[in-house]
């Protein structure tokens, strides 16, 4: 019987990776047969599940929105000309190294000296 078992666990896993979960987020059977690391089994049950709601394919049934979706791919393909656009654009984000200096730090191990 346990090993029935075992194998169903097994099956489950398989399924889960063909259905799109990551190899590295899937527990070991012996994982969830011996009840020592449920909160590997719990990860790979949530990431099942945040991956049937970003998936729409109606296998879900329940309430979507206690579940994270998985981000997607948002490809944006950029013409020549919009790329050379950006490349006249000062990005204020840079910021400014303008006044910055070391006058007045101290040696490594120093008391700081206030005055």
């Amino acid at each position: 019987m346990a090993f029935k078992q075992m194998e169903q666990i097994s099956q489950f896993l398989w399924a889960a990776e063909q259905y799109g979960i990551a190899p590295t987020d899937i527990f070991q059977t012996v994982d969830l047969w011996e009840g020592k690391n449920m909160a590997c089994v719990q990860r790979t049950l949530m990431n099942l599940r945040g991956l049937a709601v970003t998936k729409q394919d109606g296998l879900f049934v329940g309430d979507p929105n206690w579940f994270p979706k998985k981000s997607q791919e948002n490809r944006c393909d950029f013409s020549k000309d919009k790329l050379k656009e950006g490349q006249n654009v000062i990005g204020l984000q840079m910021g400014t190294n303008q006044g910055a200096s070391q006058a007045g730090m101290t040696g490594c191990g120093m008391p700081r000296q206030i005055l």
